[in-house]
């Protein structure tokens, strides 16, 4: 007789015991109403794309891509692959659909993407990410950009994560400041000072003096990236450093036009950061970073921003500004280290006890009641004794169990919390609301 092989996790694909895969669902319903509250309309593309599609877009992305065969062993050259992220094929999706859109387009995608990366804590090979974007054809309205952080803000707001921080900054003013204070290389100058938190100020400013900078225009990158505020005197405090450039002019105006948006809509929770860089080689204007207060040290796990050419046909450009959850990678964080958890594992919020064997049928008539009226159940697998069926609601959180004819007067329902049991009709009787769904709850 053959030993059977020993199963082993495939590192880097989450798979989720029920009460946590509850409190995935919970978050991404949470997403979906959020965003469909702001009149986001939801699209799905197909998962695979064409190699040279995604390997066009994605800079070094196609060291990470997975490549998808027509069959197992087929030797045939690979010609598609798992997108990487949702951007990619929405940008083919607009361009396809671009006759039947109505702009501007307003839309989310939740979806899973794949990289083949190496995985680590926060950082999946499969995993879930939620977009928005508006996109318009030619030219797009700056408000939209200053809308993004209000979804996230009612994103977050309504999900127990605790603390968090929208950071905006705009490149248009580290673009206009540099070249204000002499520097052409203005990609290089801002991959360099984005690793500040990596390495320092110290080692940022021996970086950009090796790369042409003088010692002055080192300081005065620093400068610029150390300003950080949660109101408009961002705008003063850049001034006051003495640079000039119409481009430093255009993005001061549409950072302050964000933060002054957020200041009023979402208080407390966008801030000016003039360090964030982002996309380097796609974003145009504003960008977004978003971190857990008290947890900095996981990054950022919803991040985005603005720029002007999406996808074109050669005819139209197609501009936008979006934002994207990492879905998978806060719920990672937040469940792997016991920060949230559901208050049961299962939906039912009723277990329906069996007296015996031949109680069965009625059983199953007071659980097709009940969910006729909403109220998830089910049936005790067995007719054990009531206090092992107790014991059975109990370990998956089942906060009622019901009993059929239990007295005189009927079927009493008995919440085993507080051990109070009264009489019930499967017709008209209903839990508290809050006990109507799992609860998903953030420990302290």
């Amino acid at each position: 007789m053959s030993t059977p092989a020993r199963i082993t996790p495939i590192s880097g694909f989450p798979e989720y015991l029920p009460a946590e895969r509850i409190v995935e669902q919970r978050f991404l319903d949470v997403i979906r109403e959020t965003f469909e509250l702001h009149g986001f309309a939801s699209v799905e593309t197909r998962s695979i794309e064409p190699v040279e599609r995604l390997t066009g877009k994605g800079g070094d992305a196609d060291k990470e891509i997975y490549g998808v065969s027509r069959l197992a062993g087929d030797d045939e050259e690979t010609k598609w692959g798992l997108h990487f992220d949702l951007t990619v094929p929405f940008a083919r999706y607009v361009l396809e659909n671009a006759g039947r859109l109505h702009f501007p387009f307003r839309r989310y995608q939740i979806q899973k993407a794949w990289r083949g990366e190496r995985p680590q804590e926060g950082r999946y090979r499969e995993f879930t990410q939620a977009d928005i974007d508006v996109v318009d054809v030619g030219e797009l309205s700056p408000h939209f950009e200053a809308e993004m952080p209000l979804v996230i803000a009612d994103v977050f707001a309504r999900f127990p994560v605790g603390e968090f921080v929208i950071q905006v900054n705009n490149r248009k003013i580290p673009g206009g400041f540099y070249q204000g204070i002499g520097l052409t290389d203005v990609v290089g100058t801002l991959r360099i000072v984005d690793k500040l938190d990596k390495i320092g100020p110290d080692r940022v400013a021996e970086l950009l003096v090796g790369s042409g900078a003088t010692r002055e225009q080192a300081a005065q990158c620093l400068a610029l990236a150390r300003i950080r505020t949660a109101d408009l005197s961002f705008v003063d405090r850049v001034r006051e450093l003495g640079v000039s450039h119409p481009q430093l002019d255009e993005g001061l105006e549409s950072l302050a036009r964000v933060i002054r948006t957020g200041r009023a809509h979402a208080p407390g929770r966008v801030v000016a950061d003039l360090r964030i860089a982002r996309g380097l080689d796609y974003y145009t204007g504003t960008v977004y970073e978003t971190q857990l207060v008290g947890h900095e040290d996981w990054g950022s796990f919803c991040s985005g921003g603005r720029y002007d050419a999406l996808a074109s046909d050669g005819r139209h450009t197609y501009p936008g500004v979006g934002i994207s959850i990492g879905v998978t990678r806060i719920l990672g964080l937040l469940v792997g280290r016991g920060l949230v958890t559901a208050d049961r594992s299962t939906p039912a919020a009723v277990l329906v006890a069996l007296k015996d064997d031949d109680s069965r049928d009625a059983a199953v008539a007071v659980a097709t009641a009940l969910r006729a009226r909403g109220i998830a159940c089910e049936v005790a697998p067995s007719a054990a004794r009531f206090g092992k069926q107790i014991r059975y609601a109990e370990r998956r959180g089942i906060p009622y169990v019901w009993f059929p004819a239990a007295g005189p007067a009927g079927d009493e329902v008995k919440d085993i919390r507080s051990g109070e049991q009264v009489p019930a009709d499967a017709a008209a009787w209903a839990p508290p609301a809050e006990d109507l769904h799992p609860a998903v709850r953030r420990r302290t």
